[in-house]
């Protein structure tokens, strides 16, 4: 993906006059960079994050058309399908993307949507990503904090904007909670440690306001526990300082 995105930098940035000959080769070598033969691998390292915002989708399609579209295609999908795992490990509330995605490489799998058009959708895809990315700035929360905060609020239940910043301070403060007070060292491996969370949480959320009935209490706690039991590992550790 890389190279992609250095190619794409790099035809921003042209000015005149060009060497055109020079400039195609240059940018051939980046796309066999970027199309090498090797299987696809990810690199999970937190300084390799996926950055679609950096990706010319237009450059590249105008650069390298014809028979080169579907390289493109299944080189953009893979950087894209990259991102949409970062995001959902990080709130699994974000599903929903990863179905959305599935279902358009389904459909140009099946021959419903050309190869112009499954390259448009992976731009205006990529643009939702980038858009989602951000979102826990618009919400003032951290990004665990909108995980949790989703999770309280998604799909249901409808909330005033009152009531939504209630959830949000209830999420900081649960959140603030655990990490400095149950969140220790090996905390799963103990059943006393592991109930102290689920107890936690409990009482955090019971200040939740009066639209979450009984039951649709009982599916956040356990929701919410989820959540914490797969992302904490203790002792200052989670997927929030690691994370792919």
């Amino acid at each position: 993906m890389w190279a992609i995105v250095r190619m794409s930098q790099a035809i921003r940035q042209l000015g005149d006059p060009i060497d055109v000959f020079k400039l195609m080769s240059d940018v051939e070598q980046l796309l066999e960079e970027s199309i090498a033969a090797e299987s696809y691998v990810i690199d999970s390292s937190e300084d390799k994050r996926v950055d679609l915002s950096e990706i010319d989708f237009e450059a590249l399609v105008q650069q390298f058309g014809g028979d080169k579209k579907n390289t493109i295609a299944q080189r953009l999908r893979s950087s894209i399908e990259a991102k949409v795992h970062q995001l959902v490990r990080l709130n699994p509330t974000r599903i929903d993307y990863a179905e959305k995605l599935q279902e358009m490489i389904d459909r140009y799998n099946e021959g419903s949507a050309n190869i112009e058009e499954f390259l448009e959708q992976l731009k205006l895809f990529a643009e939702e990503l980038t858009e989602e990315e951000k979102r826990s700035v618009s919400e003032n929360l951290s990004e665990e904090e909108l995980a949790l905060f989703d999770l309280l609020t998604k799909p249901e239940p409808k909330l005033t904007k009152a009531q939504e910043g209630e959830v949000k301070k209830i999420a900081r403060e649960l959140l603030g909670k655990l990490r400095q007070q149950l969140l220790v060292l090996d905390w799963k491996k103990r059943q006393q440690t592991r109930a102290a969370v689920q107890v936690a949480i409990q009482d955090e959320l019971d200040r939740l306001p009066d639209v979450y009935v009984a039951e649709l209490y009982r599916q956040k706690c356990s929701r919410v526990f989820e959540h914490i039991f797969e992302s904490y590992q203790g002792d200052g550790r989670s997927i929030y300082g690691q994370a792919a």
